[in-house]
């Protein structure tokens, strides 16, 4: 298989030798304290086309969003990049972006978990719009509270 970009997209050439546009998906998180959920969650999001943009949370956006990771962003990113079902991690800078995102990476497929559905059903305007359930009994938040460390804006040794 050969990759390549032609008027802004992305294409691939299969081994019977015909172009076929590769299908683009984008999903976005903070992927702190990477779980089985988490994976579960990007497994089904690559399955959805052939290649999986990653939009990762920084931590200016956590920080205004009222969320404090235990991982800094780079060490979150280095985590999803070496996950076979990623191809691509960016960074979520700002709830705005995902438009400019959708058109910049032209994206055919936005996922996010179904706690957040219809929240961005205006992106159906852009791409098609795709809530995914969520994996029972797995949480970041649960796993924090479980191990008793500090979520949100609370202090911390890592």
């Amino acid at each position: 298989m050969v990759l390549f970009y032609f008027n802004n997209s992305l294409y691939f050439i299969n081994l019977l030798n015909y172009m076929v546009v590769m299908k683009k998906v984008i999903t976005y998180g903070t992927f702190d304290l990477l779980h089985y959920g988490h994976i579960n969650l990007l497994k089904r999001a690559k399955a959805l086309g052939d290649y999986l943009i990653v939009a990762l949370s920084s931590d200016k956006f956590n920080a205004i969003k009222g969320k404090r990771s235990f991982f800094n962003f780079e060490e979150r990113k280095t985590i999803l990049e070496s996950i076979k079902y990623v191809d691509e991690v960016i960074m979520e800078d700002t709830w705005e972006q995902k438009i400019t995102d959708i058109k910049k990476y032209n994206i055919d497929i936005f996922v996010i978990g179904n706690d957040w559905e219809g929240k961005f059903d205006f992106l159906k305007d852009y791409c098609e719009v795709v809530y995914l359930p969520r994996t029972p009994d797995i949480s970041t938040t649960q796993i924090k509270k479980y191990l008793q460390l500090p979520n949100k804006n609370d202090n911390f040794i890592k």
